[in-house]
C-alpha cells in the first residue's frame, strides 16, 4: 500500500495541463488541491530515484502554487532561501519533464539556478541570505523606479541566521512592496534551535486549527488598499489579531508589518492574502504554517530522515541500501566518541548538522558537552572560542561549504587569540550532486593564510583517530578536513596511519628508485598507490608520499626538487590556493633565502593535480567530478605515464645530438 497521499489514478491529470505558472490561473480552488497532489507525487518519485531533499518540498507546495497564482516570477522577484525547497517552484516554471534528472549530470540542480530559468533569480545553497539580498532588489527597484513585486522565502530555521536579522534591522531602507513569507515548521535538518525557535513552537502549540482560521479571516477582513485607508487599517489589524504569545512583538517592534500565523495548506485563503499583501507599498512579513513531509507519511513521520535522502522504495517502508562500507564521517564519529570518554574537556559543537557531521552519537552519550546553536555558523566559531579560551577543548563540526561563512570568526577569535580550537570538515572537496554551492573546494585556500593555524588532511579510518589525537595535544587551531566518501579498506591504502602525527611531517607510503614522486594529500593517498602499482607492472616505478598537512609545509618535500624529483601533487581542492600553490611557494621562499639554486632549477618539473583553476565544478556523482580534476588512479597513471613518454623522447633526442657531435 502507498505511502503517498494525493489523487486516484482514474483522476485526470491537472499537471499536464500545466506549462507555465499562468496555466494555475485557469484551475478552481479545487482543482489547484488536486495539483498540489500530482506535484507531491512527481517530486515523491523523482527523489526516491534521484535522491534529494523531500520532506521540505513536500512541505511547501501549496505555498508555491499559490505564490505562483498570484505573481509573475519571470517579471516579479522570488528569492529562495537555502533553496532546496523549491523543487515544486521548478515544476511549475517549465522543468517538470526534467525532474527525473534531479541531481544527475547534465540534468537539474537541486538548488535554484539562472542557468535554468530565468524564475531563478540566485544560485542559492547558504541559509539566511534571502532577506538581505531582495532587500538589495527592492532598493534596485526604487532607484530604477520599476514596478516588480518581490517576495523573500525563508524559513524558521533560516530566519535565525545572524546575516537575516542584520536585513531585518536594515528593512526600514525600503520604502516600496516586499513580501517576507516565513515558512514555520518547526524544523531545520534537526529541530530548530535557539530562543526564537523557542517562541515560534510556543505559538504553533498555543494555535488550534480555529485560531489559524480565524486569524487568516481577520487578515483577509482588514487587508488595506493602497491611498489614505491605509494606516488606519494597519493599525486596527495589528489591535485584532495580537495575542497572548505572538512574534507579531518581535517583528512589530522592528517596525515590521506582521500577519500570521496562517495555514500554509489553505491555497485559496493563501492565493487572497497573497493578492492583498502584493498590493502593500511597504514590507510585510506572512507567518505560515506548514508541515514538513506533508503527503508521504514516512517523511512526515520523520522528517529529519527525509531531508536529504538517497533513494528510496516508494513506499517508504526500507530506504535503499548506503554504499557498502564506513564513510569518513562514520570515522570521524567513532574517533571523537573514544577521545571524549577519556578526556571529560572535549565539547562538540555544530550548526544544525548533527546527523550529517556525524555528531549522533555523542549527543546520545555526552549530551550536556554537546551544542547545536543552529544555522549560525560563526556563532559556533565564537561559542568555541569562549570554551577554550575556559580550558575546555571544544570541537566545531561544520561542512567545509558552510565553514566559509565563519572566516572573519576564525581569524580575529580563533586564529589571532591562537586558542586550541579543532575544526572537523566534513564534506571537503568535490561533493557530488550537490553541485558548486556545496563543494568544499576552497578550505585550504583560505585557513592556510591564517596563522597559528594547522591543516590535516587523513588518509584513512586509522589517520582519523590519529589526527584527532594529535590535535587534542595541541596548544594551538588545527583543522582537519575530510571528504564525502568511503575511506579506503584495501591494502596497502587501509594500512597507512601507524605513525603517529608530528607536525608539518609526511609519511612515504611507497618507496622506489625513481624520479617520479606523488604527493599525495589525505585520501587521494589510496589513489596514488593503486596508481603506482598500475605503473609498476608497466616497469615505471614511482614513489608515494602521504603529505599528511596542508600546513606546515613539510622540509622533506621540498628537498624532492633539490633531488631532481618530478614531483606530481594531488589535492581534492581549488588548484588556486591549495596545497601545491603552497609547497611550490615554500620551495621558491627557500630557494631564495637559503639561495638554494637545485632548488629553484627543479620547481618547474613540478606537477598540481587538483581542481580547476577558475570554474565551478556542476553537479555530477563524485566519482566523475574526481576524474574531471584528474585525481582517479586512472587519471594519474596515465599523467605519469605521458611524463614519462616525454622523457624519454627528450633524452632520446639528446642521446642522438651527443652521438651526432661524437
Amino acid at each position: 500500500m502507498s505511502s503517498i497521499e494525493g489523487p486516484s489514478k482514474q483522476t485526470a491529470s491537472i499537471l499536464e495541463r500545466i506549462r507555465q505558472p499562468a496555466d494555475l490561473r485557469t484551475l478552481s480552488t479545487a482543482e489547484l488541491e488536486q495539483l498540489a497532489g500530482e506535484i507531491r507525487q512527481l517530486i515523491t518519485e523523482a527523489v526516491s530515484r534521484r535522491g534529494g531533499h523531500l520532506a521540505s518540498n513536500l512541505g511547501v507546495v501549496e505555498l508555491t502554487i499559490a505564490l505562483h497564482y498570484v505573481f509573475d516570477f519571470y517579471k516579479d522577484r522570488l528569492l529562495w532561501d537555502v533553496g532546496h525547497q523549491c523543487y515544486a517552484h521548478k515544476i511549475l516554471t517549465g522543468r517538470k519533464d526534467r525532474l527525473l534528472q534531479l541531481r544527475q549530470e547534465n540534468g537539474l540542480s537541486g538548488f535554484p539556478s539562472p542557468e535554468e530559468s530565468p524564475a531563478d533569480v540566485f544560485s542559492v545553497g547558504h541559509a539566511g541570505t534571502s532577506i538581505a539580498t531582495a532587500i538589495g532588489m527592492a532598493l534596485g527597484a526604487q532607484h530604477n523606479k520599476t514596478e516588480e513585486k518581490i517576495v523573500a522565502f525563508v524559513g524558521d530555521a533560516s530566519i535565525v541566521n545572524g546575516l537575516s536579522f542584520e536585513a531585518l534591522n536594515n528593512l526600514g531602507l525600503v520604502k516600496r512592496q516586499l513580501l517576507i513569507v516565513l515558512n514555520d515548521n518547526s524544523m531545520a535538518i534537526d529541530t530548530t534551535q535557539g530562543s526564537l525557535a523557542s517562541l515560534l513552537s510556543r505559538v504553533r502549540l498555543s494555535h488550534t486549527y480555529e485560531d489559524i482560521r480565524q486569524t487568516t479571516a481577520m487578515i483577509l477582513n482588514h487587508l488595506p488598499v493602497i491611498g489614505k485607508p491605509m494606516e488606519e487599517a494597519l493599525q486596527n489589524l495589528k489591535k485584532t489579531i495580537r495575542m497572548a504569545i505572538s512574534p507579531s512583538r518581535l517583528f512589530e517592534s522592528l517596525n515590521i508589518h506582521y500577519f500570521g500565523p496562517v495555514d500554509g495548506h489553505d491555497i485559496g485563503s493563501l492565493i487572497q492574502i497573497f493578492k492583498g499583501l502584493s498590493e502593500l507599498d511597504r514590507p510585510a512579513i506572512l507567518h505560515v504554517f506548514t508541515r514538513k513531509g506533508k503527503g508521504f507519511t514516512p517523511a512526515d513521520k520523520n522528517p529529519r530522515r527525509f531531508h536529504s535522502t538517497g533513494p528510496f522504495v516508494m513506499n517508504g517502508e526500507s530506504v535503499s541500501p548506503s554504499p557498502q562500507g564506513r564513510t569518513f564521517t562514520d570515522a570521524f564519529s567513532d574517533a571523537l566518541l573514544k577521545a571524549a570518554q577519556n578526556n571529560p574537556r572535549i565539547i562538540a559543537i555544530t550548526a544544525a548538522m548533527s546527523d550529517g557531521t556525524g555528531l549522533s552519537k555523542f549527543r546520545q552519550q555526552f549530551p550536556e558537552r554537546y551544542y547545536d546553536v543552529g544555522i549560525a555558523e560563526s556563532a559556533a566559531v565564537d561559542i568555541a572560542a569562549g570554551l577554550a579560551k575556559q580550558g575546555l577543548q571544544p570541537v566545531v563540526c561544520i561542512y567545509s561549504t558552510f565553514l566559509q561563512r565563519s572566516f572573519d570568526q576564525i581569524f580575529q577569535e580563533v586564529s589571532l587569540q591562537n586558542l586550541p580550537v579543532v575544526f572537523c570538515i566534513d564534506r571537503a572537496g568535490a561533493v557530488g550532486d550537490d553541485g558548486p554551492t556545496h563543494h568544499g573546494l576552497w578550505d585550504i585556500g583560505y585557513l592556510r593564510m591564517l596563522p597559528n593555524l594547522i591543516l590535516i588532511s587523513p588518509a584513512n579510518e586509522k589517520e582519523m583517530e590519529g589526527a584527532l589525537h594529535y590535535a587534542f595535544q595541541q596548544k594551538q587551531p588545527v583543522a582537519i578536513r575530510y571528504p564525502r566518501d568511503l575511506v579506503p579498506v584495501c591494502p596497502p591504502a587501509s594500512e597507512i596511519g601507524k605513525e603517529p602525527f608530528r607536525t608539518g611531517r609526511s609519511v612515504w607510503v611507497r618507496r622506489a628508485e625513481s624520479e617520479w614522486v606523488i604527493a599525495a594529500l589525505g585520501p587521494l593517498t589510496a589513489e596514488a598507490l593503486q596508481a603506482a602499482e598500475e605503473l609498476a607492472q608497466e616497469g615505471i616505478e614511482v614513489s608515494v608520499i602521504n603529505a599528511r598537512f596542508a600546513k606546515p609545509i613539510d622540509p622533506a618535500l621540498v628537498e624532492l626538487f633539490a633531488q631532481g624529483k618530478t614531483v606530481i601533487v594531488l589535492e581534492d581542492h581549488s588548484r588556486a590556493g591549495g596545497f601545491g600553490e603552497a609547497l611550490l611557494a615554500e620551495a621558491a621562499q627557500r630557494a631564495f633565502v637559503e639561495k638554494r639554486p637545485d632548488i629553484h632549477t627543479a620547481i618547474g618539473k613540478a606537477v598540481l593535480l587538483a581542481g580547476p583553476d577558475d570554474q565551478y565544478i556542476p553537479v555530477a556523482k563524485r566519482q566523475t567530478q574526481m576524474k574531471w580534476m584528474g585525481l582517479t588512479a586512472e587519471n594519474i597513471a596515465e599523467t605519469i605515464r605521458k611524463l614519462a613518454s616525454a622523457d624519454l623522447s627528450v633524452r632520446c633526442k639528446e642521446e642522438s645530438i651527443r652521438s651526432r657531435r661524437q
